[in-house]
């Protein structure tokens, strides 16, 4: 039976989907579950956390996210606990703290994960910008994996309460610190755990026309995306960008919107569920890898479809 440890990622103190999913990878099997969270309190969180046998609640001084201190504290808790297996999200904060964790604690790490097998160690994972799947195997020290979101079915929180135990956040000197963080002027969806997205292209024409979208995202309780192409432009902001340089998603629903399909935008939401394409254009290569396509222009269908959207959500 395998320890396995989950590394707990709160927004704005927020419990994020990913977490579930997280831990019901992690309850598969019987396995010995500890989470790791860094909060000031856990009580709010423990009903989501049911089944798992101890909770190590991290505390003390600025708990807000500190790449190399977090990454020191989680090495010493891997040491501590005696941890097999650790796991997180592939978030942007995932990207950022397991490599640094990795080298700190000398264990070996695979990202951005399709599948997991915890026991055995083992994660499938996309290579080649997508073209390929690979499965690897840490032998030795701690393996850490961060698993891409909405790939992993949530199961509902069961079983007894846990254990919650204190540690101290490292409190030694850093090489970095953070200056300065600058929120998105709108509060918008994670594109990367969002379960819909409607994401617009260069056929945007201009930032203002992004409204479009927005209405039927919000008739849709959808994320809103865009290409790079329309962010290069100045229609969209940066985080909002899908693809190889931007974000990859895997909601259930993808819906594309003046994107002509270049691979480096494929590449991003190739794992989508479902794919729904609109463009004027019927030769545009983005037809071949939708699931359904519509010919027409987006400024037309687009509302159309938000008014039949919203008669059948009622």
């Amino acid at each position: 039976m395998a320890k396995i440890g989950i590394y707990i990622e709160l927004d704005k103190g927020t419990f994020k989907k990913s977490n579930r999913e997280l831990l019901s990878l992690a309850r598969q099997g019987g396995h010995e579950v500890c989470a790791v969270m860094f909060c000031a309190d856990a009580a709010p969180y423990l009903d989501e956390l049911k089944g798992v046998r101890t909770v190590i609640q991290v505390s003390g001084g600025d708990l807000s996210y500190q790449p190399d201190r977090y990454a020191r504290t989680l090495a010493a808790l891997i040491a501590e606990h005696r941890l097999e297996v650790l796991l997180g999200s592939c978030s942007a904060q995932g990207k950022d703290l397991f490599p640094r964790l990795a080298a700190m604690a000398g264990a070996g790490l695979v990202n951005d994960c399709l599948a997991v097998d915890p026991a055995a160690r083992k994660a499938v994972k996309p290579v080649y910008s997508g073209k390929l799947l690979a499965e690897y195997q840490v032998e030795g020290g701690c393996a850490l994996f961060t698993v891409r979101p909405n790939v992993i079915p949530v199961q509902p929180a069961a079983g007894a309460a846990p254990e919650v135990r204190a540690a101290a956040m490292d409190s030694g000197d850093t090489p970095t610190r953070i200056v300065e963080v600058i929120q998105a002027a709108a509060q918008r969806i994670d594109l990367t755990e969002a379960e819909i997205i409607v994401s617009g292209g260069r056929a945007m024409k201009a930032k203002e026309n992004f409204a479009v979208l927005e209405d039927l995202a919000q008739a849709l309780g959808a994320g809103v995306g865009a290409s790079r192409a329309a962010v290069d432009a100045g229609f969209a902001a940066s985080d909002m960008q899908v693809g190889q340089t931007g974000k990859v998603v895997n909601p259930k629903l993808y819906i594309a919107c003046g994107i002509s399909g270049a691979i480096q935008h494929f590449v991003g939401m190739k794992t989508s569920k479902v794919i729904v394409a609109i463009n004027k254009d019927p030769e545009a290569p983005i037809f071949k890898k939708a699931d359904y396509g519509i010919v027409g222009d987006l400024f037309t269908v687009v509302p159309l479809l938000k008014e039949e959207i919203k008669k059948v959500l009622g």
